[in-house]
């Protein structure tokens, strides 16, 4: 291929993955601005400016490997989430704008000043990370079963230096030490086995282990309201993310674990998405 400029680049890419991403113009764009190392403005600036013979096959690989299926996460190794920019890698989901809806609400709740919180699967440390950047007063501890996935999330807790933010390895509650939290959040796997999504789009290039889960997709959420009631303070909150068909199984749950206050909040596509409940703390 000859030397192309960015626009051109841009019309090639955009062409080219047209049949297998939803977005290919959006792709396109953070693939070549991820090769040219230049901020967004620069697209629009300077359209004719010429790609190097390197530059171009950067390029080409990134968009041959995007027509596959790659995410463009995995392929740049970043994601923003909640205006933080978050290391990713195939240890761990990526985070989605759906998740935010969590932490908007989580950030809403009437709590201490010096709240303890607990992110079970934090994944990416996105959802803990994000709390701890807005309260620094907090005491954010985050847990994942998956090492990878725990040093991933050190080295985003250490590229932005929240110092409030403990992250350790723990099977759900299983190395948690015993305390007692304001506020528990998760975003758990929740989809069932058999569910036809997982052969399509970006969780294909996901571990099954935090996107899968039994009994329906319910195995996981039901452990975590169940436990949590032992690791919830007085009025506490348990927060978490589950599918669009889901929420009133949740509602139904949390009912018979005797939480009160039961809601679910939608994302911003309008689809049920967060399930919360407080603990008052009796049983």
């Amino acid at each position: 291929m000859a030397n192309l400029t960015v626009a051109q680049a841009i019309a090639w890419a955009t062409q080219t993955l047209r049949n297998t991403s939803d977005s290919p113009k959006l792709d396109a764009e953070v693939l070549l601005l991820y090769v040219l190392d230049k901020p967004k403005s620069y697209l629009f600036t300077w359209p004719e400016a010429e790609l190097t013979d390197v530059q171009l096959g950067s390029f080409e690989k990134l968009i041959a490997e995007r027509e596959t299926g790659h995410p463009v996460a995995h392929l740049v190794g970043v994601r923003e989430f909640w205006s933080l920019e978050l290391e990713v890698n195939n240890s761990t989901l990526i985070p989605r704008p759906d998740t935010e809806t969590l932490v908007e609400k989580a950030l809403s709740l009437d709590l201490p000043t010096n709240a303890k919180m607990l992110d079970l699967g934090t994944g990416t440390g996105a959802i803990a990370l994000s709390l701890a950047s807005e309260q620094s007063n907090w005491q954010v501890t985050a847990v994942d079963y998956s090492e990878q996935a725990v040093a991933l999330a050190k080295r985003n807790q250490q590229k932005l230096a929240l110092n409030n933010v403990t992250i350790m390895q723990s099977d759900w509650f299983s190395a948690v030490p015993n305390q007692q939290f304001d506020l528990i959040v998760s975003n758990p796997p929740y989809i069932d086995e058999f569910d036809e999504h997982l052969s399509q789009g970006d969780v294909r290039f996901e571990p099954k282990s935090a996107l899968v889960a039994p009994d329906n997709g319910m195995a996981d959420i039901k452990l975590i309201i169940e436990q949590a009631r032992q690791y919830l303070a007085p009025n506490g909150y348990l927060l978490i993310e589950h599918g669009y068909q889901q929420a009133l199984l949740l509602q139904e749950f949390f009912a018979q674990m005797a939480y009160s206050n039961i809601l679910t909040i939608k994302d911003m596509a309008g689809c049920d998405r967060v399930t919360m409940a407080q603990w008052q703390g009796k049983r």
